[in-house]
């Protein structure tokens, strides 16, 4: 097949799939791969999971897409499921994490200016990703992204992540809204202090900015909780995700709070394919087999089995300084004798796929419903390319 018509946008492996079925991928010939990047945390039900394709071909032969110009009764369903399974109180629907992110910069944006014109600025984290579209790009610390495209954004400020001190000098009565991921994904599955994020949630509060949590990677059951503030004591005014909420299917959501809630009137957002009924079925259709059928709540244990053969790995051999994440958003941070982009070619070699991550990471993103079985089978390619090297 020719790939010369795609924009040069990725390194692509040198592999076209055309099917997968739970937690394994076939390409063009039939070849069998292991997969556990799902997607980059997309995939929380496997590959072709029957619920899903159930729901998709039943959906489509009722009503695909309609418009936000009128209600639609999926989203509705799926508005009200996520609110009860957070805490907060209004939903919008999108098609992607970057486009929530966008979103919400804009409602803290709105936000500021109820109470002065000037409070506008937005804090965000070093070695944070939240999206490669110019304004969420403002808010991800990473050169290497932003570089580019500058100039980027104004009113947009780097913290240090974990750093509260840093925090307290950046903080002012002109901030509007402070981003963070309570796990930083592509910057090495990287955990927030819970000290830090309390800091940040009591200064926004007296001062009346937005806490805004970022949950496109690190959410939807991905640390064994539905929304991965569930795993911290603080509720934040506004969540965004996307990825595993989809299952596999594009769809994006911004979360707000009572605080904020009414900060948006008509014609202030919108979105063509937002909250179409057939995303929002699919959705409907994740949230009920990771809340029913106990995916969820095994989610922890099964990280933790996984964290503690991989441990005996890295006790074993010398090519590893730790494994980072909870649940099953999991980075195995590599030492200096190896690059992570090395060892994630050489697993592709060996028909096992993972994805690397900031700071020298391969980030571990089976499927949500991944049997200890298959965590087994990882643990034992893991020592195959760890042999290898």
């Amino acid at each position: 097949m020719n790939t010369n018509n795609i924009l040069n946008t990725y390194n692509r492996f040198d592999a076209i799939f055309t099917k997968g079925k739970g937690t394994y991928l076939y390409d063009i010939n039939n070849e069998k791969y292991f997969d556990f990047v799902s997607g980059i945390a997309v995939n929380c039900l496997g590959h072709s999971n029957p619920k899903i394709v159930e729901t998709i071909q039943k959906q489509s032969e009722t009503l695909m897409h309609i418009s936000n110009l009128y209600w639609n009764d999926k989203q509705l369903e799926l508005a009200n499921k996520l609110n009860k399974l957070g805490d907060l109180d209004k939903v919008f629907f999108c098609n992607s994490g970057t486009e929530a992110n966008e979103l919400a910069l804009k409602i803290a944006r709105k936000f500021g200016k109820n109470f002065s014109q000037d409070k506008n600025k937005i804090l965000y984290m070093k070695n944070s990703f939240h999206g490669r579209t110019l304004g969420a790009l403002s808010v991800t610390g990473q050169e290497k992204y932003q570089t580019p495209y500058k100039p980027i954004l104004g009113g947009t400020v780097q913290c240090e992540f974990n750093n509260i001190k840093d925090f307290y000098s950046k903080f002012d009565r002109t901030v509007c809204g402070v981003i963070i991921e309570l796990v930083q994904g592509e910057g090495g599955i990287i955990e927030i202090d819970p000290e830090f994020l309390q800091t940040i949630k009591n200064l926004c509060d007296i001062n009346n900015a937005l806490l805004i949590t970022d949950d496109v990677q690190c959410g939807i059951g991905r640390l064994g909780t539905f929304f991965a503030y569930q795993k911290f004591s603080v509720t934040p005014d506004i969540i965004t995700v996307a990825k595993g909420l989809g299952g596999g299917f594009p769809i994006g959501a911004v979360l707000v709070g009572k605080k904020a809630s009414d900060t948006l009137k008509p014609g202030d957002h919108g979105s063509t394919f937002g909250g179409n009924p057939l995303a929002c079925s699919v959705a409907n259709t994740v949230i009920d087999e990771l809340t029913s059928n106990n995916i969820l709540t095994e989610v922890s244990k099964k990280g933790d089995y996984f964290k503690n053969k991989i441990n005996t790995l890295i006790k074993k051999y010398d090519l590893f300084e730790k494994i980072n994440g909870t649940g099953l958003l999991l980075g195995l941070k590599l030492n200096d004798k190896i690059a992570s982009s090395d060892f994630v070619k050489k697993a592709f070699e060996k028909h096992f796929l993972l994805v690397g991550a900031g700071n020298n990471t391969v980030r571990l993103l089976p499927p949500l419903n991944v049997t200890y079985k298959e965590l087994d089978k990882a643990t034992e390619l893991l020592e195959e390319v760890i042999k290898d090297f």
